[in-house]
Order: C-alpha cells, then structure tokens, then sequence
C-alpha cells in the first residue's frame, strides 16, 4: 500500500468546511504516547470480542461438564489480540489514505501524526501474529487442523476491512464483518473448540453477538456519514442515509433481546439480562435523536457495555 495519502476530491469550500467542522468537534487527543497507543487500541471496541467467548464458554457448559480453562483463555487472547489488530490495521490505512483527515470522533494514531505510519502498521502485524500463536496452540491441544483456515481467513477479513486497494468496509460490507467473525465464528468457535461440537444454544447466541456487533458499528458509522461521503467511504450508513441507519440500529438490539427472551424461557437467570435495558433504552433514545458526534460516542459506549453484560450474563445463565 502507498505511503502517501490520497486525499479526498471534491468542492474546494465543501472539503475546507467539513475539514474546519471535523477539527472544532474532534475531542481533545491523548496527552502522552502511552496515552496515545491506549486510545489506538479503542477499548471500548474491547467487549465486542469478550462477549462472544463468554457466550461461546456458557453454551458449551451446556453439554460438557469439564471446561479447559486453558482453552477459554486462548479463545478469550485470539478474540481480544485480534480485534486490537484490526483497530491498528485499521488506523494505519485510514490514516495513509486521508479518510481521517475529516474525522470528527477521537484523534487516530495514523491520521493525527502523532505515530509514524510504520509503527501503527507494525503494532497491528504484533497483534495478529500474537492471536494467529494462541490459535496455533489451539489447533495443537484440539487436534482440529482445520481452524487454523478460520483463524486466518479471520486475519485476513480484519486487515482487508479497510486495507488493501479494495478495502470492502468502504463498500458497505462491514457489518458483514463483525456479524460473521465477532458473532458466528467467535461464538460457535468457542463453543466448538470446548465442546467439539456447536449446540443450538451456541448458534443462536452467535447471532445476538454478531447483532451487537453490528450496532456498535452502525452507532460509530451514523457519526461520520458527512466525512465518509467526502472521502467516499461507502459504509452501510451512508448507503441507507442517517434516519434508516437509526432505525437499524434499533433493530439489530432488538434481534439480540429476541433471542434473549427465547432463552428466558429455558435459563432461569436469563431474565436477568434484561436488565441491560438501562443500558440500551438511553442508547436507543439517544440514537433517535442525536444531531452531535459526542451523543453517538455516548450511544456506542453505552452499546459495547451492553454488548459485554449481555455477553456474560447470558453466558453465566448457560452454565448455571
């Protein structure tokens, strides 16, 4: 991929305009290089790869009583490494492409210069070679050769996202993504490499995961729909426009609470889940009425809370 920053075409006084806009509403960056690679490795976005391990844990309980821990922790580094490798990888092309140039959320490493290029490459290269050796070490206790093709197709979507001459997240794929690798597969995965076998249980907590997913992407997506045109990044919010992005999103926790009532009549702690509604009854009337880029930074943090307590909860009311 070139270095150099191919920077966005269009109106002279639109691109100056929307550039001033995203400078006057983009929060103040970290203060320190710590601070700086902290904020790189978006942990907000963290709970979207515990969750489905701690559904896949729960719906494995279901059937096997002896759970290797050291299994679950190998699933829990793989999901957690590899989701960190995707936020570097893709500050890294964001950031040589120009797309950051018009953010308006938090500061990238790449994009604000605040980290040479190469760095941010190399960290994102670090962590997916670290989460390609826990799913190594996997393969080798399991016996199942097979998951190392998973294990890599999975690397390969997370550096193609936007990666690449054709990066598929700039063509309304990137739910596509999320749903398929931090839902199906990282949920069903996990329950398969504990159980060696995948309950229903299993699939459709993959689903709610993936739905979680989906929402959180759709929340962080709604808020640089005018940047992303500009730079023409075509996610799916900005295919759909802005107030069918919001109904989505409605509809993606309303798929993940669906499912979570279902189970309510099998889990007897599964209602307690629902307690998570404090969390997503604020998210969802905040998405229906938010007009500022904080209020969407404030849906997709309430959303991943929600993503990791329905995650474990629901996971806990497996194994009980």
């Amino acid at each position: 991929m070139s270095k150099t920053k191919k920077r966005p075409s269009g109106h002279p006084a639109r691109v100056n305009a929307a550039r001033g806009a995203a400078t006057a509403t983009k929060p103040a960056g970290p203060k320190s290089a710590a601070g700086a690679w902290i904020a790189g490795a978006r942990l907000r976005t963290l709970p979207l790869a515990i969750a489905p391990v701690a559904l896949g844990t729960g719906a494995a309980m279901i059937d096997t009583a002896d759970i290797s821990k050291l299994l679950v922790a190998l699933c829990l580094v793989v999901a957690v490494f590899l989701q960190i490798g995707v936020n570097y990888a893709n500050d890294y092309s964001d950031g040589v492409r120009g797309t950051d140039d018009f953010r308006v959320g938090p500061p990238r490493l790449t994009g604000s210069g605040l980290v040479p290029a190469k760095r941010v490459l190399a960290a994102a290269i670090v962590f997916f070679a670290l989460a390609a050796i826990a799913g190594l070490v996997i393969t080798v206790i399991t016996g199942q050769y097979w998951l190392l093709a998973v294990g890599a197709a999975a690397i390969a979507a997370g550096w193609f996202y936007t990666g690449g001459k054709h990066p598929y997240g700039y063509y309304g794929l990137g739910e596509v993504f999320v749903f398929v690798f931090f839902g199906l597969v990282a949920t069903a995965g996990t329950t398969f490499i504990l159980a060696g076998e995948v309950n229903d249980e299993s699939w459709l907590a993959s689903i709610a995961a993936g739905a979680i997913a989906c929402a959180v992407l759709m929340a962080n997506n709604i808020r640089d729909i005018e940047q992303d045109k500009l730079v023409k990044k075509r996610t799916f919010a900005v295919l759909i426009g802005r107030t069918a992005s919001r109904i989505v999103y409605v509809v993606w926790i309303a798929i993940a609470y669906a499912i979570l009532w279902f189970f309510t009549l099998l889990f007897p702690l599964a209602p307690l889940v629902f307690f998570t509604l404090l969390l997503t009854g604020p998210a969802i009337v905040i998405m229906l009425t938010a007009k500022k880029p904080r209020e969407f930074v404030t849906v997709l943090q309430l959303t991943s809370l929600f993503g990791l307590l329905y995650g474990i909860g629901l996971g806990l009311a497996f194994g009980y």
